[in-house]
């Protein structure tokens, strides 16, 4: 079977994705995952999921105009700047490493852009780059949770954010500040999992028939993700179907340990992992960028989680390993650790 693989060249995935969307009958896109927490796989998107998820986002944002690409173009996030941009209409504009207001000058307000966390973290460094995004329509975030903290600190600068959640098997994000888009379902089993159903699903994974059947069941996506779902059918995240630590007998959920890491004052970064350990099974290592005491930590996780739950070790780093869409590096942090 024949697929179009978007390129890692902005200007050639441009021209390939303008031409998939005005062809009669083509190609399903293969996208290729990130493999942030193990091997990538081949999502294959037919078109009318693409669309569906592009034409839901932009009733959700309530506009549509041009777009900046920022991210990968051969990662669903950078596949749908561009299909979201041809169909309203506009060339994309293609942002050299994270010069934004040099992409978006003379663009007017009907401009919008995607980034991760890291990128705005960064970004809200610079007053001319804020005063841009503040100029747009909206900004997009996804990839990865975002700190509270950062977008209160976007928002005081004027800047409307919509964090986003999805993955390359869902056309990219489908749940903006934690509401499905129009026509998406969602749905949480016995085990706490996200199921996700609707227009903008894969179609199935790239020679990997047992993987699709595992993955795609009766109409929805199980993910690897498990969550809740509010009175209000308001999704959210707590963390993922592998991401309980096991140590000296008691359940630890890393990426709640983490979240509360980030809430601290002195702590800019986070990010915690189980270890091997031959006495405890795994032993809880947290990683982190900043500069707080140790202990303290340990009291600061304690407060709001059981004790047995704070880290035994930290490490100190100036930046997290990261993959090339934003998300954090999670095989090479456990390599290194």
């Amino acid at each position: 079977m024949s697929f179009l693989r978007p390129s890692d060249e902005p200007a050639v995935a441009i021209r390939q994705l303008g031409q998939w969307l005005e062809a009669d009958d083509p190609a399903p896109l293969l996208i290729e995952t990130s493999g942030s927490t193990g091997k990538p796989k081949g999502v294959v998107l037919q078109r009318d999921a693409v669309v569906a998820s592009a034409e839901a986002s932009a009733r959700r944002l309530q506009g549509s105009g041009r777009w900046l690409l920022a991210l990968p173009s051969s990662y669903v996030a950078g596949v749908q700047v561009v299909v979201r941009s041809l169909l309203a209409g506009h060339a994309p504009v293609v942002v050299d490493g994270l010069a934004i207001a040099r992409a978006s000058a003379g663009q007017g307000t009907d401009t919008f852009v995607s980034l991760v966390p890291t990128q705005l973290h960064r970004i809200l460094d610079d007053p001319v780059q804020i005063a841009a995004l503040a100029g747009m329509h909206t900004v997009l975030v996804g990839g990865g949770g975002l700190d509270a903290r950062l977008r209160a600190r976007a928002e005081r600068e004027g800047i409307r954010v919509v964090v986003t959640y999805g993955s390359s098997e869902t056309a990219g994000g489908c749940v903006y500040d934690g509401r499905a888009l129009d026509g998406v379902q969602l749905a949480i089993d016995d085990t706490g999992r996200v199921r996700i159903g609707g227009p903008t699903l894969f179609s199935h994974y790239d020679a990997d028939p047992g993987l699709t059947a595992e993955c795609l069941v009766d109409g929805w996506f199980l993910t690897s993700d498990t969550g809740a779902l509010d009175e209000t059918g308001r999704l959210r995240i707590t963390g993922r179907i592998d991401d309980v630590v096991i140590s000296g007998g008691v359940k630890i959920a890393v990426p709640a340990v983490a979240e509360r890491l980030r809430a601290h004052p002195l702590v800019d970064d986070a990010e915690v992992v189980g270890v091997p350990d031959a006495e405890w099974g795994q032993r809880v290592v947290a990683v982190l960028v900043g500069t707080a005491p140790d202990p303290e930590l340990r009291d600061w996780v304690a407060t709001v989680h059981p004790r047995s739950w704070a880290p035994s070790r930290f490490v100190w780093v100036e930046e997290l390993p990261r993959l090339r869409n934003g998300k954090v590096d999670q095989q090479a942090l456990r390599a290194a650790l």
